[in-house]
């Protein structure tokens, strides 16, 4: 059970009162337990949506934002910018950014579907690129045996078979003048 409402409240160290959005929510305790309430408190100077909309869509939203840069922040080390110069520091954000887009590319062409479509870069990196792995490199191309036990095996052969197409299109184009 979801409900939504909202009431003025002023603070003594406020100028004047403001709007207070609330969310009271009931969830189903596990394991048989009691159920656990659950309400927040959004203070907004904002008139115009209703409770439910504010909450959702700009307090959620907002909120997600906050998630999306922390997953920069802390799992792509983005605050690792403790060089001694401006262009060094500049770089390694660069870097950071780069592998972002490479991350969102990853879950958008190669994971779709899979366990790990919605998953934090975090995620992605222990799961499938830091695996033992024996690397066999030929004239032409590169192979990687995975132990007979890797958990992701078969994921990692899925990803390759769908992310093959899209890697022969950019060579082709790439080719051409």
């Amino acid at each position: 059970m979801r409900l939504f409402g909202e009431f003025e409240y002023a603070a003594k160290s406020w100028p004047q009162a403001f709007r207070v959005v609330l969310k009271a929510e009931v969830l189903p305790g596990s394991g048989g337990l009691k159920d656990l309430d659950n309400e927040r408190f959004v203070v907004t100077s904002m008139r115009g949506p209703s409770p439910r909309t504010l909450y959702q869509q700009e307090y959620c939203a907002r909120g997600q934002m906050e998630n999306l840069i922390k997953q920069v922040k802390c799992d792509l080390k983005s605050d690792r910018t403790s060089a001694s110069t401006f262009l060094a520091n500049f770089g390694r954000l660069l870097l950071t950014a780069a592998a972002y887009v490479l991350h969102q590319q990853l879950r958008q062409l190669g994971l779709q579907g899979t366990v790990l479509a919605t998953a934090q870069p975090k995620t992605v990196i222990l799961s499938l690129f830091k695996i033992a792995v024996r690397v066999k490199q030929y004239k032409d191309r590169v192979l990687l045996h995975l132990p007979s036990a890797c958990p992701v095996k078969a994921l990692l052969a899925q990803v390759c078979k769908r992310l093959y197409p899209t890697y022969l299109k950019m060579r082709s184009m790439s080719a051409s003048p």
